[in-house]
């Protein structure tokens, strides 16, 4: 194992994870606002201050921000925090950023199709049931050229925002906390945790309220938590997590998500108890399916997390012979 046993190197002082955490959250994301803003700003100036009808703080519409106007300009805040993420995580914490996702001096990329492949079958399997259980609860607003547009937005800067969140969550984060416990079970339940609560302003939210919604932003966490755990290293998970919510800005939305696209449906009532159950369902056929794929030993939750030692030389050989033949 490599991925979290990376970060035992003595480079994890506490405040290292809070300066970061404060410069990209504080400072490089004000500054990925700053288009959003400004366009806010001269829709005001042209249209008037808006009439905020929807409780949903995304919905920009009011102002007279066309939907994938909007989802360009929300995503475009986490740009430069990648950016910025691989600029100080070396002279932080010695670690190069594809150490921070595997432990490693290589990505594994097959991986990442992976957990996209899987997480979008399932996805595709909820969206056809939903159509032919209850076709009357889609609305279909299916709009060549605004289509066309999301799509090339999804594909080209959405993998910014998802990307991100995995590489501070499941890679940094957790490796900070798998220092610190050496435990692998507190390191997924207090980053699941910290996942999920800071989604607690997202709109879905306010409109099902905390103790509905919250709960399936943790099970998530958890889903890719455990899946970066028993892989060792989050390459299924940016996978997973991307395909999650390209597919939910692609294929539906609804008046409290937090994308507001030109989805081609539009989602008129949402089950969040329902969702919370699909998703657990969910988390056992991924886990399963790719554990039988990668042949993961779950028992490795129950394994501190330690320093391998390197190996020991053989005592037959002599150190000279190594020297030979060069």
């Amino acid at each position: 194992m490599k991925h979290l046993e990376r970060a035992l190197d003595g480079q994890n002082s506490f405040w290292k994870y809070l300066a970061m955490t404060l410069i990209l959250f504080l400072g490089v994301s004000t500054i990925g606002s700053f288009p959003l803003i400004i366009t806010m700003i001269v829709h005001t100036i042209k249209n008037g201050i808006p009439d905020i009808v929807s409780g949903n703080i995304t919905d920009l519409s009011s102002y007279g921000i066309t939907g994938n106007t909007g989802f360009f300009l929300l995503l475009l805040t986490f740009l430069p925090m990648i950016f910025a993420f691989k600029w100080l995580v070396r002279p932080f914490h010695k670690r190069t950023i594809t150490e921070t996702i595997n432990g490693r001096n290589h990505l594994r990329k097959g991986r990442i199709g992976m957990g996209m492949l899987v997480w979008g079958a399932l996805m595709s399997l909820t969206l056809i049931y939903g159509l032919i259980v209850s076709p009357e609860n889609y609305q279909f607003q299916f709009h060549l050229g605004r289509f066309l547009l999301l799509l090339l937005i999804t594909l080209s800067i959405l993998p910014f925002q998802t990307t991100f969140e995995e590489l501070f969550f499941r890679g940094y984060l957790s490796q900070g906390v798998a220092a610190a416990t050496r435990s692998r079970w507190a390191t997924l339940i207090i980053i699941s945790l910290a996942f999920g609560l800071m989604h607690a302003l997202n709109p879905e939210v306010k409109e099902f309220g905390f103790w509905i919604s919250i709960p399936s932003y943790i099970l998530m966490g958890v889903i890719l938590g455990a899946v970066s755990i028993l892989d060792d290293g989050i390459e299924l998970a940016i996978g997973i997590h991307f395909i999650n919510n390209a597919f939910i800005a692609l294929f539906t939305t609804h008046s409290s998500s937090v994308f507001q696209t030109d989805a081609l449906f539009r989602v008129k009532e949402i089950d969040p108890v329902g969702e919370l159950i699909w998703m657990g369902v969910f988390a056992v056929v991924v886990i399963l399916l790719l554990g039988k794929i990668y042949h993961w030993d779950f028992a490795i939750f129950k394994q501190k997390i330690t320093v391998t030692p390197p190996p020991l030389p053989d005592p037959y050989t002599s150190p000279d012979d190594n020297s030979q033949g060069k």
